[in-house]
């Protein structure tokens, strides 16, 4: 049974699926690999067995071959000259006068594009900065304007939790998230306690929005009559992840609300 290889070919990001050629491969090993965009330098992430697959579509994209020390050396000096080309960039932006924001630099693996990745509130005409790059690289330039959530993924930091950024730690892509989640998930609709550090509204919200809806889905609603050891009450909180459900009973408005498990009480209306 043929094995399906995933890639990353950068330090975070999406996880690319190729079939595995003759090539004996594990986790944590090198290839190179010919992609849309060139021959690409990346690291084996997983491997599964092709049956998990429906569908693998067969592009042109292959690896070519497990990476030798001279592939890796080379890997390694294209990092060298990223940072060079960053310095170099960042002074001809200023030099043009563009309003954008240089990001990252990526060197294909064979030298034969450099992608410059830059940030703008604005559309930006960088047609001469292209040419001015061209002219300094020799080789074929590109600009990708990318969203802030791109940039937070490159730059990194802390979350409001204290704990690193989930883009630039695990999470392969990004996810619509809609203010819809952070109601689901009894959060406060202030935009400063539930945007990330990019400004958006937090990765976290999305991934965790199955698990609210499920537990939600098995607890009583806000407003719901229900039926308690100690009587009818209504309830008038939930804490959602310990699954219980607070209720003000009916009969002694003085007594204060009861905090019960969801399967304590019974829904009547």
């Amino acid at each position: 049974m043929a094995s399906v290889i995933g890639l990353r070919f950068r330090k975070i990001g999406e996880i690319r699926y190729f079939l595995q050629n003759k090539t004996k491969l594990k986790t944590g090993d090198f290839v190179i690999a010919e992609t849309k965009r060139g021959q690409e330098f990346g690291e084996v992430v997983i491997i599964k067995n092709s049956k998990e697959f429906d569908e693998l579509n067969d592009n042109g994209e292959k690896i070519l071959r497990k990476a030798s020390e001279e592939d890796i050396n080379t890997h390694r000096e294209n990092k060298e000259k990223e940072k060079k080309a960053y310095k170099i960039c960042e002074k001809k932006i200023k030099e043009h006068k563009l309003d954008m924001k240089l990001i990252e630099v990526e060197y294909m693996f064979d030298r034969s594009k450099v992608i410059f990745y830059f940030v703008s509130d604005n559309r930006v005409d960088f047609r001469e900065l292209v040419k001015h790059l061209a002219y300094i690289f020799k080789v074929r330039i590109e600009l990708k304007q990318v969203g802030v959530r791109d940039e937070a993924r490159v730059l990194g930091g802390l979350g409001i939790c204290g704990k690193p950024l989930c883009c630039a730690t695990f999470l392969e892509d990004f996810q619509p998230v809609s203010i819809k989640m952070a109601k689901d998930q009894g959060l406060s609709l202030n935009p400063t306690k539930i945007s990330g550090t990019c400004g958006r509204l937090m990765c976290c919200l999305k991934y965790e929005e199955d698990t609210y809806l499920e537990i939600l889905s098995n607890i009583p609603k806000l407003g719901s009559t229900v039926e308690t050891p100690q009587g009818i009450g209504t309830v008038i909180g939930q804490n959602v992840l310990a699954k219980k459900v607070r209720v003000m009973l009916d009969d002694n408005s003085e007594v204060l609300p009861v905090n019960y498990d969801a399967d304590q009480v019974k829904i009547i209306s």
